[in-house]
């Protein structure tokens, strides 16, 4: 007789906003890993609007979770449309320290094949949006020289390497406007700058992560070769979601098994969570009223 396949449940509606301590930033259903407990919805109105979708709260491996579909649930946003500051906030709300990003990427360079899973460092950011909850009244400046979580960046990795997973450690993921492909110009001067891997979210997402004052890791997955490799078949939406299929099972099993073993304090050089210091230059006397309202939750250690 056939064992009896194990189904996610689909989760409850949440009566007020739990805390979660780890968010995972990916695509709709990446909360079904094998032994999520007590699974709830979440629904937040922030002071930047709604975030792309309800975040799913629930309990892995003994630490509390939330997961966010950044595209909403149906994919139904464009990196265009996406609310990155609502995102990000309320994962803030939600008492979140740290943030593991899942997404999808093209390769531009060789050795980074379809289906590797690449923990980018660096960024280089061609979009146009709003990437800041500052402005309005208030300035700040953040630095951004190492723009995720080192440490939580190379644990992630320790881990996929563990699992016998293909991944590499560092490159720079440079990310355009969308919702177009490059163009085969395009892909080639990306990689004469040195470019590893390209997609169209996390600079956004790690700008606005290191203004909130929350570590950020990006788990790259390479679905193909973008537009550049004469030999590969281009981009494409059907080779994106098959490659992509076939790995977010490796990114389940990392994240899964990252939660067991990271421990509340990683022994290297994070300061995110105290990314904000100094940076703030307006006189406080001068902020409206409403702003500091607004940015309670991310600049209340500084500002009163």
């Amino acid at each position: 007789m056939a064992a009896k396949k194990q189904t996610t449940k689909p989760p409850k509606k949440a009566s007020k906003p739990p805390h979660a301590e780890i968010g995972i930033l990916g695509g709709t259903g990446l909360y079904e890993i094998d032994g999520i407990k007590n699974l709830k919805e979440v629904k937040l109105k922030t002071p930047f609007g709604a975030p792309s979708d309800a975040y799913v709260v629930g309990t892995l491996e003994g630490r509390k979770v939330a997961f966010l579909s950044r595209h909403g649930r149906g994919h139904r946003l464009l990196p265009i449309d996406i609310n990155y500051r609502a995102n990000i906030y309320g994962f803030k709300m939600l008492g979140v320290d740290r943030i593991i990003s899942v997404n999808s990427c093209g390769s531009l360079k060789e050795e980074i094949r379809p289906r590797d899973i690449v923990f980018s460092d660096q960024f280089y950011d061609r979009t146009r949006r709003i990437n800041t909850f500052f402005g309005g009244g208030i300035a700040a400046h953040i630095g951004l020289a190492e723009p995720v979580c080192t440490d939580l960046a190379k644990f992630l990795y320790d881990t996929a390497v563990c699992l016998g997973v293909r991944a590499h450690l560092g490159g720079t993921y440079i990310c355009i406007e969308g919702p177009a492909f490059s163009t085969k110009a395009e892909s080639e001067i990306y990689r004469s700058w040195g470019c590893d891997v390209i997609g169209m979210t996390a600079a956004t997402e790690a700008k606005l992560s290191r203004e909130a004052e929350i570590c950020y890791a990006t788990m790259n997955l390479a679905t193909d070769y973008d537009v550049w490799h004469a030999e590969e078949e281009d981009v494409s939406v059907e080779l994106i979601l098959a490659n992509l299929k076939l790995n977010i099972d490796n990114a389940k099993a990392i994240i899964k098994k990252a939660l067991a073993t990271l421990p509340v304090e990683l022994k290297g050089p994070c300061d995110c969570h105290a990314a904000l210091k100094n940076t703030i230059v307006t006189d406080p006397k001068l902020i409206p009223p409403a702003k500091k309202r607004q940015l309670r939750l991310i600049i209340g250690n500084y500002v009163k």
